[in-house]
């Protein structure tokens, strides 16, 4: 347990900060939408309120938008659009919608229109039949809405995120969420299970660490079944931190010989094979260059800094210059983002930085506040973070090539680590 929170410190570090939505650059002059609500006959009015919010904001994170603040509900799905907000904000399209009970779970229709022409720019209808998953179809509106028009990929938003959560001390639950922490569902609770990892791109199961008769072993775990499987276990620790492309290797954190090394484990064979022996730490392996390099955090230099080697192992390559603790990495491609701790003045503060193996090529993503646990998204076009205030923790997405950051809190307990 000891080098498992001494694992938490090193490689996620977390520390207070805001907890609030907000936008970073504003810089680009962006097409207005106006959302009509077109709902009629829904007694949840509850429910009703926060679809809208969550639609209309789900539009602002996608950025190819300027979304008019104010609700335009109109009586009719299929009536006239040209409504008196209409001529008076003077948009250019109108995102008209309506949702529906059905079966117990929501039905949801929408359709852009063009106020230019009046021509229907993409209409479709969704149905949930799990209640509870009613923001996945605002989610996965949005997202088609950005495909059918070739705006900028958002498919993740229809995408899940895996949590651990602390609750009591000794003890956090596991959690399937959307990225804005509007849908929560506990899927593991009791015991302490930590560092959840996707086992797939479909999202279908993921690994963690928990504990057996006191020794860090790692499962994985099938949504579709509830069915937990072992896969193997480590004194000293055991942490999945990436899987590859294939979804055939897991990069594995372990301490064997009392000090944390990063492993290749086949999941077929079950063989583990050694990447780095370093005396010393070494954590958080990531998959980059098309499986061809793992890079990884290390304390080499006497403080955690980001570092880079073969998935075969050998000569190892330091990769970032600034900062005395580097602490926390993701990798898409050949990019790296990785969260770098600085000060202001009094303040320390923990910022996100971007950059390529293939170059010197780096960008510093947010500039106040304490942002850590950085995750690539699956088109590597966003990054998720946390943030933790002083009893509150926030998910974090930012929008990389739109230059904007949106953070979401979560009103309970403190988000352990985080999975996209």
């Amino acid at each position: 347990m000891k080098k498992i929170l001494l694992f938490f410190a090193f490689c996620v570090g977390l520390m207070a900060a805001d907890a609030t939505i907000e936008v970073v650059n504003r810089g680009l002059v962006l097409p207005r939408i106006l959302v009509q609500d077109a709902t009629t006959n829904f007694a949840n009015t509850t429910l009703k309120d926060r679809f809208f919010k969550l639609l209309a904001g789900d539009l602002k994170v996608g950025s190819s938008f300027e979304v008019i603040e104010e609700r335009d509900i109109v009586e009719g799905y299929d009536g006239n659009f040209r409504t008196e907000l209409v001529k008076s904000k003077a948009p250019e399209f109108v995102l008209r919608y309506g949702i529906e009970s059905q079966s117990g779970g929501l039905s949801f229709k929408v359709k852009l229109i063009s106020v230019k022409d009046g021509k229907i720019k993409f209409e479709k209808s969704y149905a949930q039949k799990d209640l509870g998953k009613w923001p996945f179809l605002a989610h996965r509106g949005v997202a088609d809405i950005a495909r059918a028009l070739n705006l900028s990929p958002i498919e993740w938003m229809d995408k899940s995120i895996v949590i651990s959560q602390y609750t009591t001390p000794g003890k956090s639950n596991i959690i399937i969420a959307d990225y804005t922490l509007t849908y929560q569902k506990v899927v593991l609770s009791g015991g302490f299970n930590v560092f959840p990892k996707w086992a797939n791109a479909e999202q279908s199961a993921f690994y963690y660490t928990s504990y057996v008769k006191g020794v860090p072993t790692l499962f994985k775990f099938d949504l579709s079944n509830g069915k937990k499987t072992r896969i193997t276990s480590s004194g000293g620790m055991i942490v999945a931190s990436d899987v590859s492309q294939d979804g055939n290797k897991l990069l594995l954190t372990m301490a064997p010989d009392d000090q944390s090394d990063i492993f290749i484990y086949d999941i077929r064979s079950g063989e583990k094979t050694r990447i780095t022996d370093f005396k010393g730490i070494d954590v958080n392996g990531n998959f980059v260059d098309n499986d061809t390099g793992v890079v990884f955090v290390s304390d080499r230099l006497g403080y955690p800094n980001i570092f880079k080697t073969s998935v075969n192992g050998g000569a190892v390559e330091q990769m970032v210059y600034h900062g005395k603790n580097n602490n926390s990495v993701s990798t898409y491609q050949n990019y790296v983002v990785y969260s770098s701790r600085e000060s202001v003045g009094a303040t320390k503060t923990f910022n996100l930085y971007l950059i390529s193996t293939k170059s010197d090529y780096i960008r510093q993503l947010t500039a106040n506040g304490v942002n850590t646990y950085p995750r690539f998204s699956s088109d590597g076009g966003s990054i998720v973070f946390i943030k933790n205030a002083g009893g509150e923790s926030a998910v974090g997405i930012i929008r990389v090539n739109e230059n904007k950051s949106f953070q979401f809190p979560l009103r309970i307990g403190k988000l352990q680590s985080i999975d996209w």
